[in-house]
């Protein structure tokens, strides 16, 4: 089973759980770089198959996490200071030009040897597309134009020159030289019909928020049945922040506090946040877990004891989920469950 992470690039988590913490300030120069490569070899060392470079343009570090540094700036100093783990970047269309994209990883691509992958997103947080004036498009629209954003993408790394002529971006006999090495991997999120359609037809594998094993199951299945019906196969990624504990009683009685400390105004703060462009996700459950973190983490309950989290990943394992996407914080976990994963 692969596992990913993420990498070090955002310096402010939420308050939705009360916490005492005061703004983290962000170092320059060497201080930076030594800072954020430092962790990234510290997972690659553990054993973590990839790191995913998140795409944030704003937050609000209340509700939301706070900014995070650059994708494509972070990816290229990632790409320099590991040797093994694969780099997977997420893209907002709308904010790039897939062809400029394009010519920036296939440069990634034969850097690495071909360790590089893209995490297409379409875009949630509609506040960060009116600050830096990008046409928002409605919810399924946006979904079409990472669909040609993918084409374009495609085609770049399978013909040595293309026209392209969509509905929302065009080439005109493109020609990206260096050459990609390898394989084109996209990732995509989102849980709406609109995302699983996109799934079916263009992507290769989905990250999927944290669900009971029953919502997880059903957007699998879903996306299973509309992947069939073009002959394709979607592979599938879910996100756990596991908390490992010598005993199960010991776990939770770490969560009973967090769940006790949720800031009930910043939690419907960040319900309406969402309510304005994310349709599909943090909406299935209705799971007092999902209140902890903003991709509901907590709620495949990877919670307790080595034994007892091992049990649970092989539940979601039978289910379909080939990667988990992890909170690299927890270092019982590293110590006693990761080795474990690694050789599934």
């Amino acid at each position: 089973m692969r596992t990913c992470t993420w990498a070090p690039t955002v310096f402010q988590g939420t308050q939705v759980v009360e916490r005492k913490t005061t703004p983290s300030s962000i170092p320059s120069g060497e201080d930076l770089y030594g800072l954020t490569t430092g962790l990234v070899q510290q997972y690659e060392a553990l054993g973590y198959s990839d790191l995913l470079i998140a795409q944030r343009w704003w937050g609000s570090g209340t509700d939301i996490e706070a900014s995070s540094l650059d994708c494509l700036a972070m990816t290229s100093a990632f790409a320099a200071c590991t040797q093994h783990m694969n780099l997977i970047t997420a893209i907002h269309p709308g904010f790039f030009q897939p062809t400029v994209i394009a010519k920036w990883a296939a440069t990634l691509s034969r850097m690495t040897g071909g360790r590089w992958s893209i995490n297409v997103t379409s875009g949630w947080n509609m506040q960060e597309f009116e600050m830096y004036g990008i046409d928002q498009l409605q919810h399924d629209q946006r979904y079409l134009r990472s669909a040609e954003f993918i084409q374009v993408l495609r085609q770049a790394w399978t013909e040595t020159e293309f026209t392209f002529n969509g509905n929302f971006y065009h080439a005109d006999q493109l020609r990206v030289e260096p050459r990609p090495v390898g394989n084109l991997e996209v990732f995509q999120g989102g849980q709406s019909t609109a995302a699983i359609n996109m799934a079916a037809a263009h992507s290769d594998w989905m990250f999927l928020n944290g669900g009971s094993p029953e919502r997880v199951g059903n957007i699998i299945n879903q996306v299973r049945k509309a992947a069939a019906a073009s002959g394709r196969q979607v592979r599938f990624a879910m996100y756990a922040i596991p908390l490992c504990r010598p005993s199960d009683a010991a776990a939770w009685e770490e969560i009973d506090a967090m769940l006790a400390s949720v800031d009930q105004a910043l939690l419907a703060q960040r319900q309406a946040r969402l309510a304005r462009g994310a349709k599909g996700m943090w909406q299935g459950d209705d799971d007092a877990l999902g209140a902890l973190d903003t991709n509901e983490g907590y709620v495949p309950r990877l919670i307790g004891s080595p034994e007892t989290i091992a049990e649970r990943v092989q539940l979601y394992r039978n289910l379909g989920v080939e990667m988990l996407h992890l909170d690299a914080r927890d270092t019982l976990f590293n110590q006693e469950v990761l080795p474990w994963l690694s050789s599934l």
